[in-house]
């Protein structure tokens, strides 16, 4: 195991998410516990477009309520995302103007795709009217680590600042390298997470051209089922999930609220396909083995897994044989409990794994396990404890693991803990 008697803790003091179930965490937490779907027939995607037509979209969102209508114009729909979570965040760790130096406060935020919405848009554009009529506010919009950039000007966050882009692991590297820079004396206060905003046309196509996407398009509600056996494809979904992670020392000092502790992280590479996942769950097992560790505690520790579980058919088989493979006895004799909330909220892509983490937080907090809904009939070697359908109450849940895994070979691991102060 690491030594972590010189680390500093690290805590969660704020969250924020904007994303298909709620415009905040609470909404976002009730809807999960109901075991409610966010998928949907799409609103923004003329029908002629693709033959792809469901996803986790959010609609009502107004930008408006977190910026001024000239920034409004000048952000990519990721962005917006990113920078209302953010101000959630910050608003619900009740940090104050002096509570933290500029320079003791830094951002990692980041975005799997950047802005493709704005990609779009602007390619038509040239196409129509010539390359020269282009925004000049497009690059900026485009760009994966705008985001970043705008969060931090939002917050005077003048320390390290930086957009990771590791596809679908996005988030959750984005919180484990904040909580590193923390341990390490880099930072005090870290806001982090991802955002995505991928509904387009375009997006869209390419994913189902490789054959990636569900294509239930007369049961929208039903399309994302992983690990049930008639999975065929994840459902692609948008929005946003940030979190305030802060030193101990620090919090205390402030009398912040704490919810939760970070106290592991794991990042590895399948080096295998640049889609398709290690068959025997090589890479995401070393992942969480490092979490794990990275924690100092014992596999045994841990009651619950949010699983990257994105219902495709390698994906999911992959990450259960990477489970037993980690966890052995404590998994098959289903002592850990294992779910994908992608299942109701879709696949945020670069935004998922921030949004996971927030419900593992509130799983901890709630001593309640968040389901996996659509599964009938579970698939032959799926056979773990995937919470089907309800979510359940438990006496006390105290440790749990959240799992991302990108295109890429990408894979990341947190570990969270309830917060004791011993």
């Amino acid at each position: 195991m690491t030594d972590t008697q010189n680390k500093r803790r690290v805590v969660v003091t704020g969250m924020g998410t904007i994303n298909p179930l709620g415009f905040n965490v609470n909404e976002t937490w009730d809807n999960i516990k109901l075991g409610k779907s966010g998928i949907k027939h799409l609103t923004n995607i003329a029908p002629d477009e693709t033959t792809v037509n469901i996803g986790g979209e959010i609609t009502d969102f107004n930008p408006g309520e977190y910026m001024d209508k000239k920034d409004v114009r000048r952000t990519d729909r990721y962005m917006q995302f990113a920078l209302a979570a953010a101000q959630q965040a910050y608003d619900d760790s009740k940090l104050q103007e002096g509570d933290v130096q500029p320079e003791r406060l830094g951002v990692i935020l980041g975005s799997g795709a950047g802005g493709m919405g704005s990609m779009e848009s602007q390619l038509k554009r040239a196409l129509n009217l010539g390359f020269e009529k282009i925004s000049p506010f497009f690059v900026h919009m485009m760009l994966p680590d705008s985001g970043a950039g705008r969060v931090s000007i939002r917050f005077n966050a003048k320390g390290p600042n930086k957009a990771i882009v590791t596809a679908c692991s996005t988030g959750s590297d984005s919180i484990g390298e904040a909580m590193q820079l923390i341990q390490s004396g880099e930072a005090d206060v870290m806001i982090a997470g991802g955002a995505e905003a991928p509904l387009y046309a375009l997006p869209i196509a390419g994913f189902n051209s490789m054959h990636a996407l569900s294509r239930r398009m007369d049961e929208p509600t039903k399309a994302s089922r992983p690990f049930d056996k008639d999975r065929d494809g994840f459902v692609m979904g948008e929005g946003s999930g940030i979190l305030i992670l802060e030193d101990l020392e620090h919090a205390k000092a402030r009398g912040a609220h704490i919810y939760a502790e970070v106290t592991g992280y794991g990042c590895t590479s399948d080096a295998n396909d640049i889609v398709a996942p290690c068959a025997d769950g090589d890479g995401a097992s070393r992942a969480m083995v490092k979490a794990i560790e990275d924690a100092g505690i014992k596999r045994e520790d841990v009651q619950y897994i949010n699983a990257h579980g994105t219902s495709t058919p390698l994906g999911d088989l992959a990450e259960t044989l990477a489970i037993k493979r980690v966890f052995e006895q404590h998994a098959e004799n289903k002592s850990v409990a294992v779910s994908s909330t992608k299942s109701m909220h879709g696949h945020l892509l670069g935004g998922a794994g921030a949004l996971e983490a927030i419900v593992c937080i509130k799983g901890m907090l709630d001593n309640t396990l968040p389901p996996t809904i659509n599964l009938e009939a579970a698939d032959e070697g799926c056979d773990l404890d995937y919470v089907a359908n309800e979510s359940r109450r438990v006496s006390d849940l105290n440790c749990v693991m959240s799992n991302s895994f990108g295109f890429g070979g990408h894979n990341a691991s947190l570990v969270f803990q309830k917060y004791s102060n011993n």
